[in-house]
């Protein structure tokens, strides 16, 4: 008896200890083990991120110019996928086998446990025909998306695209994971924080097949996304479509500023593309056809193509002189069909003395050269190297060589050379002489330039002696915030001065003056304008010119570029003027309507159709 207890004993004490393991390793296990945790709780639950839909972006009016339109990633985790028809998904998709077979690879690389982007962005049609279907694929499921849409087929340069992200960018900011989408360029890209929003999480329990059963916990896990923030931008939607019209066919840009504000009311660069090409999977197919394009389309002249100013920059010059008080609005020069000194010349079509109205109206080189040289020369400073030094500090006030627009990252800052630049070039075993340089007075020369630059010095020209901050975006909707801090920027330039150079800038377009843009004129508004030439070394000159109206408060300020425009008056002047026209009057008056016409069919791309026309 007492061996029959002592075995009883020694298996219940066995079946104890067992018990006692089972226990402490389901304790283990269940409670403390959290990477068993979770893979228990993924077999019942699927954890799915919903996106917030992007911010939307109106133009300065309210009209809508991006919104979003439905769009759905297919998702797959690789230990849940069982066998499925490869030819039915790829029939229901449109896709290569091959495409699906890469992604399905890939996915099991990056992890089997968590679900991996197998194709993305299926539009709302191919997705109705996959949801009928989606029981046959197991391990399988769709994610919403949203994807761009515009209303307006312009802006692209200003509105810029949305891409996937980089490892680099998930590594910067947590908020992104593989797969997700990011603003890369332009607004899409500054303002991305703003647009993005605030991602939300739902958990649905799903059966051995995948298929959803219904929320996990009634939803209470469940966490709402939150939409990003609209904005309101500075560009007028229809003013940036018609200066879009106007350089078809032309490598050229168009700039736009609101002269009380800073605002950008058109920033054009031709030849561009369409925002809707680099949207959805179109976008794998436009990227690279964009990017070996010759005419570099994706590059944006306005704010990267660097110019001489030509004579555009001529007024810059007279203002200092005025400043500097080594001219008066009287003072006169003598032009002999140029500037003339030893062997040197400097070439012009006059024969006649000028003073300062007359010499902005006719475009007259030699007064320029005289004037340049007063400023270097003058009584004031010691030598010409402090003179040029005096000059270049007033040049920079105008917020030329150096960027201006805070909102746009790739803006280049052109170029206004230190006196160090020309001590090591041109006079490192000379003393400084104005002759050398003496092309800067004509905006030749070293001096390089953007159009949105040439744009803010004809805002501040508008102004009489200041300048805002450039800016494409009037408002961030639900928020005080803005990354742009506006601020007014004043030139070394007394507003007294100005006047005296606005009515040779108003004579531009008189026949009475012989105005260099006379056939440009618009009957009603009182334009201030200015011609210009921009030397091209590599073939025909470019056409520029800068403008503002009306002269009295100001409400645009313009700068155009048609590269091998050949003479300012004969691409750039009209241009600029139906724009300003355009804007202020809403619509081109029946006399100027050939020219609208002339210059929307001008063809400079290709040297077999008429380039130039007659404009009387």
């Amino acid at each position: 008896m007492d061996s029959y207890s002592k075995r009883k004993n020694i298996i219940i004490l066995i079946f104890l200890l067992v018990g006692i393991v089972f226990i402490v390793r389901l304790f283990l296990l269940q409670v403390l083990d959290t990477t068993y945790k979770k893979t228990a709780t993924n077999n019942v639950l699927r954890e799915v991120v919903d996106y917030p839909s992007r911010g939307l972006i109106y133009d300065r009016k309210g009209r809508l110019m991006v919104y979003n339109q439905a769009a759905y990633d297919l998702l797959a985790t690789p230990r849940e996928i069982g066998r499925f028809d490869t030819t039915l998904l790829c029939s229901i998709l449109n896709i290569e086998k091959a495409r699906i077979e890469r992604s399905l690879t890939k996915a099991k690389k990056y992890s089997k446990y968590k679900p991996s982007i197998i194709v993305k962005q299926i539009s709302p049609e191919r997705y109705a025909l996959l949801q009928e279907k989606m029981y046959k694929f197991p391990g399988f499921y769709v994610q919403p998306r949203t994807l761009r849409k515009y209303n307006y087929d312009n802006s692209a340069h200003v509105l810029g695209y949305v891409g996937e992200v980089s490892p680099s960018m998930m590594e910067d900011d947590s908020y992104y994971k593989q797969g997700d989408y990011i603003g890369s360029t332009g607004i899409e890209s500054t303002y991305e924080k703003y647009l993005r929003g605030v991602k939300g999480k739902s958990y649905y329990l799903v059966d051995v097949h995948n298929r959803v059963k219904g929320s996990y916990d009634r939803g209470n896990m469940d966490v709402s996304p939150v939409k990003g923030s609209d904005l309101i931008t500075t560009i007028d939607a229809e003013l940036q479509q018609y200066g879009e019209k106007l350089l078809q066919n032309k490598i050229a840009s168009i700039v736009a500023i609101e002269p009380e504000s800073g605002e950008i009311l058109s920033l054009v660069s031709a030849p561009g593309y369409k925002p809707s090409d680099m949207v959805g999977r179109e976008r794998v197919e436009n990227y690279p056809r964009l990017v070996g394009d010759s005419l570099l389309p994706l590059f944006n002249r306005a704010v990267r193509a660097l110019y001489p100013p030509g004579s555009t920059f001529k007024m810059m010059n007279a203002l200092i002189a005025l400043q500097e008080e080594v001219i008066t609005p009287r003072t006169r020069f003598m032009c002999n069909h140029g500037y003339h000194v030893g062997s040197f010349s400097m070439g012009c079509h006059h024969d006649r003395e000028f003073q300062l109205d007359a010499s902005i109206a006719q475009s007259c080189n030699a007064y320029y050269a005289y004037t340049f040289r007063r400023i270097l020369e003058s009584s004031k400073f010691a030598d010409v190297k402090e003179g040029y030094e005096k000059w270049r500090e007033h040049v920079l006030s105008f917020g030329l060589s150096e960027t201006i627009a805070p909102e746009i990252p790739d803006e280049l800052p052109g170029l206004i050379p230190t006196s160090d630049y020309y001590q090591h070039r041109v006079f490192p075993y000379s003393r400084w002489r104005a002759l050398p340089i003496i092309s800067l007075s004509i905006g030749q020369g070293e001096i390089q330039t953007t159009p949105l630059q040439m744009a803010n010095y004809a805002a501040a020209l508008a102004n009489k002696g200041y300048y805002y901050t450039p800016h494409l975006v009037k408002d961030i909707l639900g928020t005080d915030e803005t990354i742009v801090d506006v601020e007014k920027h004043q030139t070394m330039i007394d507003s007294i001065y100005f006047e005296e150079v606005f009515d040779g800038m108003e004579h531009v377009f008189s026949f009475d003056h012989q105005g260099t843009a006379r056939a440009s004129r618009v009957p009603g508004i009182r334009i201030c304008g200015k011609t210009g030439t921009a030397e091209n070394p590599h073939g025909e000159d470019h056409s520029t010119f800068i403008a503002f109206a009306p002269r009295e408060n100001p409400k645009i300020a313009v700068a155009v570029y048609v590269e091998y425009g050949k003479w300012g008056s004969t691409f750039a002047a009209p241009i600029a003027t139906l724009l300003i026209e355009k804007y202020l009057n809403d619509s081109i008056q029946g006399s100027r309507q050939y020219i609208e016409k002339n210059m929307m069919e001008a063809n400079l791309l290709f040297p077999d159709e008429p380039n130039y026309f007659k404009i009387e």
